[in-house]
């Protein structure tokens, strides 16, 4: 049942699509879907939409101010979400799993602007949300991207 209620959400098949693009190195196209939908969605549509499709819209730009305005989008959005909408798409998923790689983001974004300072506010706010990670792939990933993160923001302030 999850699987048929995920398929019926043309949104997100389209957003699948583009990030296919994304992870496939054709940035640009997958820039330009995604800007199409999120025109679609609009900023006042549904947050699970929207957090997703600011979350990979991030990944398609080539200035890093406009890679964090996008960051800050998908934590605006992840911020009106419940944890009903996201089990709508994912049972498994809680909202608070959000945060970590959220914030990670916004660190790593931050630290691109030579913004230590907001990059460490993000990186302490990942930490307090690793709880809500699971002991998986993806959790020892984020885990492992925020040390990563946090040993080139020390050696950068150096």
């Amino acid at each position: 049942m999850e699987q048929q209620e995920m398929s019926e959400d043309a949104t997100m098949v389209r957003i699948g699509q583009a990030v296919m693009l994304l992870h496939a190195g054709d940035r640009e196209e997958a820039r330009n879907r995604l800007g199409e939908l999120w025109a679609e969605v609009g900023e006042d549509g549904d947050p699970f939409h929207r957090c997703t499709l600011a979350h990979y819209m991030a990944d398609t730009q080539d200035d890093a101010g406009d890679e964090l305005a996008w960051d800050l989008r998908a934590l605006a959005a992840a911020d009106g979400l419940t944890d009903e909408r996201v089990a709508r798409h994912d049972s498994s998923v809680a909202v608070r799993g959000f945060y970590p790689s959220l914030h990670l983001n916004l660190a790593a974004d931050y630290l691109k602007l030579r913004r230590p300072g907001a990059a460490r506010t993000h990186l302490t706010r990942a930490r307090a949300a690793f709880d809500a990670l699971g002991d998986d792939g993806y959790g020892d990933g984020v885990r492992a991207a925020v040390d990563r993160l946090e040993r080139r923001l020390l050696a950068e302030e150096g």
